[in-house]
């Protein structure tokens, strides 16, 4: 497993258009994206019964793990499972690829292909959904803007326009309904490295007091929607 440090800060587009004027000679663009420079990204996040990822982040317990399916620029090409996990100040990613009808099953509440399936995280999703009642809880939407450097295995990333789905979990369905988990200003901007931060990046790095945060895009999502209910009830 690849295990990697994860900075995150909430910053304003001010901000945004400074640091990459800074590090726009030291990073390069991930070869994954589209001709603007970004990629949309589509999450569904599940929760249990206890819905302990998210009490978890809130509490700040050191150990613990997400689970995700997750698709990107809203194409049905690549579909992943994802369990991120978060040990002290190290987060590691497994993934299992699945395909469309897998998704459906588990929107219908149908999860015995996973037992039977020869990839260990998905056996493993199936005891979380049948023991622990795992289900889904949010949509999340955003477009990301990614760039890598080599020295450090350093990524950072600037995910914009973060919205959360208020009517439904079917994450191919582009008629989604959707409203903003962030206000319009603000950004997510995320340093993640595995080796060391080069100082040359981290002296572009935006100030402590430029909101350092382990914000979650899960938790704005899912606080955006709870209150999308109450609003609406």
């Amino acid at each position: 497993m690849k295990y990697r440090n994860e900075l995150k800060y909430l910053i304003n587009y001010y901000d945004y258009t400074f640091i990459k004027l800074r590090l726009n000679h030291l990073l390069s663009l991930d070869a994954n994206v589209e001709s603007d420079g970004s990629y949309s990204i589509r999450s569904l996040y599940f929760d249990d019964y206890y819905n302990r990822a998210y009490n978890d982040k809130y509490a700040g317990v050191l150990n613990r793990s997400k689970y995700r399916i997750r698709i990107y620029n809203m194409s049905n090409h690549t579909i992943n499972l994802e369990r991120k996990n978060k040990s002290g100040a190290y987060n590691y990613k497994q993934t299992a690829a699945m395909t469309v009808e897998d998704v459906y099953c588990i929107l219908h509440g149908e999860y015995e292909f996973l037992l039977k399936s020869s990839n260990n995280l998905l056996r493993i999703f199936y005891h979380e959904c049948v023991s622990n009642f795992m289900r889904p809880r949010v949509v999340v939407d955003y477009e990301r803007e990614p760039y890598t450097m080599e020295a450090g295995d350093v990524r950072i990333t600037f995910d914009k326009n973060v919205r959360a789905g208020v009517d439904g979990f079917d994450i191919f369905d582009p008629c989604l309904p959707t409203v903003e988990a962030l206000p319009p200003d603000l950004l997510i901007m995320e340093v993640k490295f595995t080796e060391f931060l080069p100082n040359i990046i981290r002296n572009v790095l935006p100030a402590q007091a430029a909101e350092y945060t382990a914000v979650s895009k899960y938790i704005l999502a899912c606080d955006k929607t709870m209150h999308q209910r109450l609003s609406h009830s």
